[in-house]
């Protein structure tokens, strides 16, 4: 019995198909870049740098996000309206957060006086032994969520500037609303680019 010519390119573009899908999945939990554009009712750009913002009025509130932090402290960022809030997703384990952990490191000492706090939310670390060495390793004195399976980051409302990415950096406005978000590793330039327009606002 002869075999269809058919079936090994359908296999083939099952193989394809496979590593495609298997390389997006690769790069949402450890990227190095991402951009999402808005459209329909999503209401925010995404600028050419890869930062997508939303205009003051078209803003969701951020969600309920409280709990554990990696050195077993409470925390509740509702706590902290009225604050500009910088929220890092991360994972010890993560090159490109390593890459811009010394930034934000040193950002957040220096826009704290000016009313910015930044959080981290730490995810897909099975336990808070590596979460803690790194936060010693790169100075951050801000807390970090632990969240290890990622339930604080499921939590952004669907069409919101949700995290979507492993680093991602959300910025919340002062009254606690969804401002701007990057989807990849930051340095000082873009951090500031994010967090500088919400201090200037009034």
């Amino acid at each position: 019995m002869s075999v269809s010519p058919a079936h090994p390119r359908r296999r083939a573009f099952l193989l394809v198909t496979a590593a495609a899908a298997a390389g997006a999945m690769t790069l949402t939990s450890c990227g190095s870049g991402g951009t999402s554009g808005g459209s329909g009712d999503t209401k925010f750009v995404t600028g050419t740098g890869g930062i997508s913002t939303v205009a003051k009025g078209d803003r969701h509130a951020a969600p309920d996000l409280s709990g554990e932090t990696v050195d077993g402290k409470q925390l509740d960022v509702a706590d902290l309206k009225g604050k500009v809030v910088v929220l890092n997703v991360w994972g010890s384990w993560c090159a490109p957060c390593r890459a811009e952990a010394p930034y934000l490191a040193k950002v957040a000492k220096d826009v704290k006086a000016k009313g910015v706090e930044f959080v981290g939310i730490n995810t897909r670390d099975t336990d808070k032994g590596p979460a803690v060495a790194f936060e010693k390793q790169f100075d951050a004195e801000y807390p970090s969520f632990y969240d290890p399976i990622g339930k604080l980051i499921l939590r952004f409302p669907k069409g919101s500037l949700n995290p979507q990415a492993i680093p991602s950096t959300i910025v919340l406005d002062r009254n606690g609303k969804i401002a701007a978000r990057a989807l990849m590793a930051l340095d000082d330039t873009k951090l500031h680019q994010m967090i500088d327009p919400l201090i200037a606002e009034k």
